[in-house]
């Protein structure tokens, strides 16, 4: 049974943690004033959990029975964090708390409350493999054979099943926009689905969706679970609001709808993460849901310096979709941001390793540092100077660029036409196709060893040794070699990567993973990479000779003396000292794809401007002005360095004439391009 506490004014009780001295007057307010349904807009770097922690303690020294407060986080360590700090504060571990993350609670309430449900308290719970594994066994009851032909792999398929059951969106209509090749099968993808449901129910099990959408079924359509939860939850505290899904806002506004103490904490300008189904929608539209919701903003900054907050602050308020907030510094005035136009990529990368270095022997430490980018790919060219300099780096946000499996694929497909005796190479390709597998690759490879060249593997009769399905595969292959058997002689090693990339190598990337178009980015920047090489086999020796500094820079002395390579995303949350953001251009970042989206113009610019606040002292604005040697294309600026005050910046001239846009192209303002070979 919930116990009723009546709670206490500050000015009759003595608390142990002197609120007052220990807050900012921002932070003070919405820990002692925040009844009812309230949204605290919180600027980066201003304290937003210290606020939520002070928040949960003042209530507990109020007498709330911490069994009353429910504390939502989005991650592990964030929920243990502030357990911790309110443990710290109070001087003892609040007994009963309620804290974690939406899938950490939703699965302690279904484990009580399963058998409403059709499920038994000790069902499992399915991790990403799991699930996979079972839409595999999905796929094979349907009698679709991944092997013998091109159909979503399990992990596609998951992945587009777990975007509709968290938008809530329409499956057709999800596949068209983030697979449209998959409409005409569409219809499968359902049965799929639905024989995947089954399944789970059946079983016992439930995947990490599930633990949301049950939970917001449980809610609606058990009033009396509804009605005992909402009751018990007097207070109810959501960290990184802007980040919520529609059924996490769904969840919140239920349980709320008894005491309405619902405290939302988050920043709508800090709001990147769409493609997981987030809705910043949740957060701006929070005061219409809840009627009289008080608005409080944090402002004050304690990261970054006032010309880095000055820049921040002009880059987003080009937004219109936002609540306006402008972040007010604390730490001392320092020196202006830099942009910094490069000629190429190479010689981006180039200023930036020496950039790094200078600061190093200044004193800031290789992790106090770090590189950002909108994409993966954007850091290849950088990860191939830091490797010729000999310094280590963590790469965060995926894998470093030449151990990515499709560069290595590609790669396979080249060191098979300089050398047709590499038999690992041959076994890599040969098990990318479909009907082959280990025995019969092993087979081909045997009977092909022989060979002097690729004309003379095409000569060879394989009917000895092919199954009728690996017959399909090996003619792809076959495909693949007759546009590249002249490769020595007439095809240069940006063409040889291109002519794989438009092949069924293609089809296989997208049917095997739901972030093809990322991998067909890292595969045009492989090229575009190559053209400064004119003999394949010193290619492959440099990429050979990257993987082998990948492999053993993974493990250094002191994992702390790495530099930090980031996507943005990966980044959100950090800062460093220093920071880089790189290529940035206007067909890199903003994402062309993302342009194509509703609202992807302001997430870009909201992507911007999360890395910009990373920043503690410095920061470096970078891009490169010629795209590829071999078509001369030239990159404008992106239009997020357009739009800013050239007054908020120190422009780094590496070359003689920053291209601020196309009209200096057309109008032939472009008074110097130096040397490609000179670089």
């Amino acid at each position: 049974m919930t116990k009723t506490f009546v709670l206490q004014s500050a000015g009759n009780k003595d608390f142990k943690v002197d609120y007052k001295k220990e807050l900012n007057n921002e932070q003070y307010q919405v820990v002692t004033e925040a009844e009812g349904p309230c949204l605290v807009l919180a600027g980066a770097g201003s304290g937003k959990t210290r606020t939520i922690v002070y928040r949960v303690a003042y209530l507990i020294e109020r007498g709330v029975n911490p069994e009353n407060i429910l504390l939502v986080t989005f991650t592990n360590k964030a929920a243990r964090e502030m357990l911790l700090r309110v443990e710290q504060l109070l001087g003892q571990a609040p007994a009963g708390l309620w804290g974690g993350t939406f899938h950490h609670i939703g699965n302690r309430i279904l484990r009580k409350y399963a058998a409403k449900l059709g499920y038994q308290p000790n069902f499992t719970i399915l991790d990403e493999e799991d699930s996979k594994d079972l839409i595999k066994v999905c796929l094979k009851e349907e009698d679709i054979d991944l092997k013998a032909r091109r159909f979503p792999s399990p992990a596609v398929i998951k992945d587009l099943l777990s975007y509709v059951r968290n938008s809530q969106g329409d499956l057709e209509e999800v596949i068209n926009l983030r697979h449209p090749k998959w409409l005409k099968i569409a219809d499968k993808i359902k049965k799929i689905s639905l024989k995947y449901e089954q399944k789970k129910q059946s079983a016992n099990s439930m995947d990490f969706d599930d633990l949301l959408v049950n939970w917001l079924k449980l809610l609606r359509n058990f009033p009396e679970v509804k009605d005992r939860l909402a009751t018990q939850f007097n207070y109810i505290l959501v960290d990184e609001y802007q980040d919520t899904n529609y059924l996490q806002a769904e969840v919140v506004k239920e349980l709320a709808g008894v005491h309405h103490n619902v405290l939302v904490v988050g920043d709508d300008a800090q709001s990147i993460y769409s493609f997981r189904a987030a809705d910043i929608g949740n957060i701006l539209n929070f005061p219409k849901i809840f009627t009289g919701a008080k608005i409080f903003r944090l402002e004050t900054n304690y990261r970054s310096t006032p010309e880095i907050l000055k820049l921040a602050n002009g880059v987003i308020e080009n937004n219109r979709e936002q609540f306006p907030k402008v972040l007010k510094p604390v730490l001392a005035s320092f020196v202006k941001p830099n942009v910094v136009p490069a000629a190429s990529g190479s010689q981006e990368a180039k200023y930036i390793v020496e950039q790094i270095l200078q600061l190093n022997s200044e004193g800031v430490p290789f992790n106090k540092m770090a590189v950002l980018f909108r994409a993966a790919f954007h850091s290849q060219e950088l990860e191939f100077e830091l490797t010729k300099k000999d310094i280590a780096y963590e790469y965060r946000g995926g894998v470093r660029f030449f151990e990515r499996s499709h560069v290595k694929d590609v790669l396979a497909f080249l060191k098979v036409i300089n050398n047709p005796a590499d038999e690992v190479a041959w076994h890599r390709i040969l098990n990318l196709q479909t009907g082959i597998g280990e025995v019969t690759a092993a087979r081909i490879y045997q009977s092909l060893k022989t060979a002097k060249d690729i004309a003379e593997v095409l000569s060879f009769n394989l009917d000895d040794v092919l199954t009728p399905k690996a017959e399909l595969g090996w003619q792809s292959l076959v495909h693949i070699f007759n546009k590249l058997k002249g490769a020595d002689k007439n095809l240069k090693i940006e063409e040889l990567i291109r002519t794989v990339i438009k092949s069924n190598y293609k089809d296989y990337l997208e049917a095997e993973y739901p972030n093809f178009q990322e991998r067909l980015d890292d595969l045009e920047q492989l090229a575009v990479f190559s053209e400064k090489y004119d003999d394949l086999n010193v290619f492959l020796s440099e990429m050979s000779l990257q993987e082998s500094f990948s492999a053993s820079a993974k493990a250094p002395a002191d994992k702390g003396e790495q530099l930090i390579l980031s996507t943005i995303h990966q980044a959100k949350g950090l800062e460093w000292q220093a920071v880089f953001i790189i290529n940035l251009t206007d067909n890199s970042f903003p994402n062309n794809r993302a342009l194509a989206e509703d609202g992807g113009l302001e997430e870009e610019r909201r992507l911007f401007y999360v890395a910009i606040t990373r920043a503690q002292k410095q920061l470096f604005l970078t891009y490169p002005i010629i795209a590829s040697r071999a078509s001369m294309y030239l990159n404008s600026p992106s239009q997020f360095l357009t739009e800013i005050n050239a007054n908020l910046l120190e422009e780094v001239k590496l070359i003689e004439k920053t291209i601020w846009n196309r009209k200096d192209l057309n109008d032939g303002n472009v008074s110097y391009l130096p040397d490609l070979d000179s670089l």
